[in-house]
């Protein structure tokens, strides 16, 4: 089909937050408040730090400031797969921390199963589904990453499935597919912006005080304790906790390590069960292919299809503009590959495209640390698996505001930094010799030139 008929109807917004019962916002801050804890930044991020501090001492006075709504960034624009690693990957996280992949893989799949009791203790509506996910190899190099997989997870203990060509298809039937890993437990799939809203409920039942509309402008010491300076008043708290993502950051230091990077997603009008039947899909499985730049998709509960990744754009300068979340030439390629990928949806229509800024840092998940002599803490660099993730950095916030030592602030992954991306101009030179040379690697039977096994060595690229 001709991607741009199929993207003819295709509003220019976030399916997830174009509904008719997206929530009233929380009024803005008027004048000043104090605070025991004040959290800055209305994504998930923020919002499980509000709850989970709430949780550890029902008499902390938690303030959660949003500079604009709650939901209307990454948190309302991903994918919804909510993934129990928290090492964007058991590739990535054996290789950065061999000898914790083991506490890591527990701590993750531990943080998934918590993350579903909260949402069945606080009635969220929000289609959490424990589909596992799927991996696929659509070129036969990838096959031998996907048996790599499959030992180091039965190594671990954890129940995947290693599938050749037609058992693979007989989960979802491609003529792309050449064999796949079925990770049965380890994925959810969710509506990302009503878990964010049913957070935000949950929060304001258990006292959190909740300002839309208040951006935060700056940080500063105030002797005994912390003022975030806003545009109509001042929040002092005695600690505070950053979950500010990929927007300027309150902290400099933080620049040297986070990126942004666009993703783009589209998504298909319902499918009738005729239709459907055509490709399969009886286990509801969240997809991702096996290139280095990927396709992540899976169902609604309606039966679209959200189809979104491949590129990943950084905007030379490292620069934020709303008009970056509108790109054409990506959507006409998604398209592409959609209909390459399920030739048998011939006609299918897509209603809405979007993208949006995630951010990145160089070892492509979170990193943790704390400013202000420990009364300041933040996660950041999630690398779009941030639904499940964000969870768990919460708790490494908390953790580090409590100045106890905890199973979680013992880790590596918790203790050290990501390397630092140059200065522009050579940071944009770097990235974009980076992507080019990932294109150049999926086009070449896998194989990494020069500059990507350089990166490999320093422990320092870029990932799609």
């Amino acid at each position: 089909m001709d991607p741009l008929k199929s993207l003819a109807d295709a509003e220019r917004k976030p399916y997830w937050l174009d509904r008719p019962d997206v929530p009233d916002p929380m009024p803005p801050l008027t004048g000043g408040t104090t605070a025991d804890l004040a959290v800055v930044g209305g994504g998930f991020s923020g919002l499980w730090t509000a709850l989970l501090a709430k949780e550890r001492d029902p008499s902390l006075d938690v303030v959660l400031v949003e500079g604009h709504r709650i939901a209307w960034a990454a948190t309302g624009r991903n994918g919804g797969f909510c993934e129990a690693s928290i090492t964007h990957g058991l590739a990535n996280g054996r290789e950065r921390w061999p000898d914790e992949i083991a506490v890591l893989e527990r701590l993750g799949r531990q943080n998934l199963t918590e993350i579903e009791e909260s949402i069945r203790r606080y009635g969220i509506d929000c289609s959490f589904t424990r589909t596992g996910g799927l991996r696929v190899a659509t070129q036969e190099w990838q096959l031998a990453a996907l048996d790599e997989d499959a030992a180091a997870y039965a190594e671990l203990g954890l129940r995947v499935d290693r599938l050749d060509r037609d058992q693979v298809r007989a989960e979802l039937d491609s003529p792309t597919y050449l064999g796949g890993l079925w990770d049965r437990d380890g994925v959810a799939t969710v509506d990302p912006a009503r878990l964010a809203w049913g957070l935000r409920d949950a929060c304001l039942r258990l006292g959190v005080r909740i300002y839309e509309y208040t951006p935060v402008r700056a940080v500063r010491d105030a002797g005994g304790l912390l003022e975030l300076v806003t545009p109509v008043g001042i929040v002092r708290a005695r600690r505070v906790a950053l979950g500010t993502g990929v927007f300027p950051p309150l902290l400099r230091r933080l620049k040297w390590f986070v990126v942004p990077v666009y993703d783009y997603a589209l998504i298909t009008e319902p499918l009738p069960e005729a239709r459907l039947a055509e490709i399969g899909w009886r286990n509801r499985q969240g997809i991702a292919d096996s290139g280095n730049q990927f396709h992540y998709y899976r169902l609604t509960d309606d039966n679209r299809i959200l189809w979104g990744g491949y590129d990943a754009v950084y905007y030379s300068g490292g620069l934020i503009k709303a008009e970056y979340d509108q790109r054409d030439a990506t959507f006409e390629k998604l398209a592409r590959h959609f209909f390459e990928t399920f030739p048998q949806l011939e006609g299918v229509r897509f209603t809405h495209r979007w993208g949006g800024v995630i951010d990145t840092c160089s070892r492509f998940c979170a990193f943790f640390g704390t400013a202000f002599g420990s009364r300041l803490a933040y996660a950041v660099g999630y690398t779009g698996l941030g639904v499940g993730a964000t969870r768990f950095g919460a708790n490494v916030m908390l953790d580090l505001l409590s100045g106890r030592e905890t199973e979680r602030t013992r880790l590596r992954m918790v203790r050290e930094k990501p390397l630092p991306f140059p200065p522009e101009p050579l940071r944009s030179g770097v990235i974009q010799l980076t992507r080019w040379s990932i294109a150049r690697a999926d086009a070449h039977q896998g194989k990494r030139n020069l500059w990507l096994r350089t990166l490999d060595a320093m422990g320092l690229g870029f990932d799609s």
